[in-house]
Parts: C-alpha cells; structure tokens; sequence
C-alpha cells in the first residue's frame, strides 16, 4: 500500500516512515498546499483541510496538524503555531517567556486519515520551555522544547529516540496500530 503525507516538510515524512515500514506501507511525500483555517482547535484545522484535499486526491492519504502550547502563555502559540515560528520564531518565543517562572507546555498532534472517510488520531507530549535553544535536529520549536523526564531538547535527540515519546510518533503509533488492524 502506498500512502501519500501531505507535508511540505520532509522531517515529519521520514518521522512518519518509521511507522509504517514495518506494516509493508510506503510513506511518500505530496506537497499540495491547502487552506488551513483559523479555529480554535487542531482537529477543527485537520478536519477541514482533510475534506477539502479529498476532493482533489485519488486513493488515501493523510496530514498532520500540530501545535505548542505555552502553559503561561494562555496556550499560545497554539493552533497558530507554524504562523508563529515562521514570524517570530524561536528567538521570539524565548522573548515572550523572558522572565517568566512558569515554563511548562505541551505539544500536541493531529493526524487526519482520508480512505473515503476522515480518522483522527491524536497524540500529547508535556515538557517545558528551555531558556534558549539547543540541538541541531529536528525542526521547528523542538531546540527550545525539552519533554518532561529527559534532560535534553526533540533537537538533541535522534529521529529514533523522538517517535518513541514525542506527540506526533504517539499520533503515529495510534494510527499504525488503528491501520494493522484495518488492512487484514
């Protein structure tokens, strides 16, 4: 079975291989931009983009919504948080908790699977908010997010290591599982 991401981003491509290698599922990239809504939550935003694409594409496919949430800062950047880290990014991010004790926050992931119907498998990391970045891997806010029980940031750690507890691999791993159930 093949098995098209909608991403533009080949970090979470090669995040999402991991999964469904071992279920005989190829995983390939299709960038296709789509509109994401404003709303007021990642299901809301993959729902919509999941039944607008499936009236574009053959055959079934998936998308991720994904989000910071900033316990002090009332959950932002939240729902808007690929908008954020390209304007203010992580630099910006670190300002706007400057001088704040409070640096606890959580991701969380949206997967959106379209096979004629829409199944939505989410996942939640907690952690907190380091003091500036660190690591090279990665993307987006993982230099400055350091998961709850670890000592280091999603950059320091390798692709392995971040699917095993990170809220997208957690997403992942509930739609694999949900997936070998479904292909016999």
């Amino acid at each position: 079975m093949r098995l098209a991401f909608i991403t533009s981003n080949p970090g979470k491509v090669e995040e999402a291989k991991k999964y469904f290698e071992p279920l005989g599922v190829e995983v390939y990239q299709l960038r296709m931009e789509y509109p994401e809504i404003q709303a007021d939550s990642l299901e809301e935003v993959a729902l919509f983009g999941l039944e607008w694409l499936a009236r574009k594409i053959d055959g079934p496919f998936f998308l991720d919504d994904s989000g910071l949430f900033i316990d002090a800062l009332g959950g932002f950047p939240g729902v808007y948080s690929a908008y954020v880290y390209r304007t203010l990014g992580i630099g910006g991010i670190l300002k706007l908790m400057d001088g704040l004790e409070d640096r606890n926050a959580h991701f969380r992931s949206v997967i959106a699977y379209w096979d004629g119907e829409a199944h939505i498998f989410t996942g939640r990391v907690d952690g907190e908010i380091t003091t500036s970045p660190r690591g090279s891997g990665g993307f987006g806010f993982d230099p400055i997010f350091r998961p709850r029980g670890f000592n280091i940031t999603f950059a320091e750690m390798t692709t392995e290591q971040k699917n095993v507890i990170s809220h997208r691999g957690r997403a992942l791993k509930a739609f694999a599982d949900w997936l070998k159930e479904n292909l016999k």
